[in-house]
């Protein structure tokens, strides 16, 4: 009997909707008015990782701020998420990403559970925005998570919250950060955007057009048979 995926979780970012440019445009404002200034190739490293491994990341590239304190940082964190949430107010579904409903859709339609593992503590707020959480089952609290992507543990939250085994699961990711999780959970990673960053998924493709429901339970079956 072939074994079937128990559990999908999607990343929001670059999956689900491109809020990664309102994050680029709120850290860099930011990193701005603290006279810090970096560009869209450093930006690629703060994809994936949570707000406070960020900020620490823009700190870094100016020595002189590295002895600022846990609340300073704080209020540095919250004042970013300010600029983000005023930039995200005007998200609705016609910015769902190309061919991400018909990818849900065919998930819906299997006995497949859907989670969603973000990074963001906005995340629950923009799929509404989005018309998408009826289809979510299950989604994690990036508040809760004590350590953010690389690590798995946003990933295996879900499957434990779900019990599902990790075999069993497909995380789809668009940031190199959040492949290496899905990977360090022993699930199936399937990676959408540049090579570049994303060679060690599992699966790969260009962008979300190309993400087809039927490709990804191939080529996850294909690697179960591998085994």
């Amino acid at each position: 009997m072939t074994q079937k995926p128990e559990l999908f979780i999607y990343d929001l970012d670059g999956i689900l909707t491109d809020t990664a440019e309102f994050h680029y445009l709120a850290w860099h404002k930011l990193a701005e008015e603290l006279g810090i200034s970096f560009d869209r190739q450093f930006n690629e490293q703060l994809k994936g990782i949570n707000r406070m491994d960020s900020l620490d990341r823009i700190l870094a590239l100016d020595p002189s701020k590295g002895q600022l304190s846990t609340d300073r940082k704080l209020e540095l964190a919250s004042q970013k998420n300010d600029y983000y949430l005023t930039l995200i107010e005007e998200i609705t579904p016609a910015h769902i990403l190309p061919g991400m409903v018909d990818f849900l859709d065919a998930n819906k339609k299997t006995n497949a559970k859907i989670a969603l593992g973000s990074a963001s503590k906005n995340a629950p707020a923009i799929l509404e925005k989005l018309g998408l959480t009826s289809y979510f089952d299950y989604i994690v609290d990036a508040a809760k998570v004590k350590k953010g992507k690389p690590d798995p543990e946003t990933f295996t939250a879900a499957a434990d919250a779900l019990g599902i085994d990790y075999s069993n699961c497909i995380g789809i990711e668009d940031a190199s950060a959040g492949v290496e999780a899905v990977n360090r959970a022993g699930m199936f990673s399937v990676g959408v955007g540049d090579s570049a960053h994303l060679s060690h998924a599992d699966y790969l493709v260009e962008d979300t057009l190309k993400l087809k429901f039927e490709d990804v339970l191939s080529q996850f079956h294909k690697k179960k048979a591998s085994l």
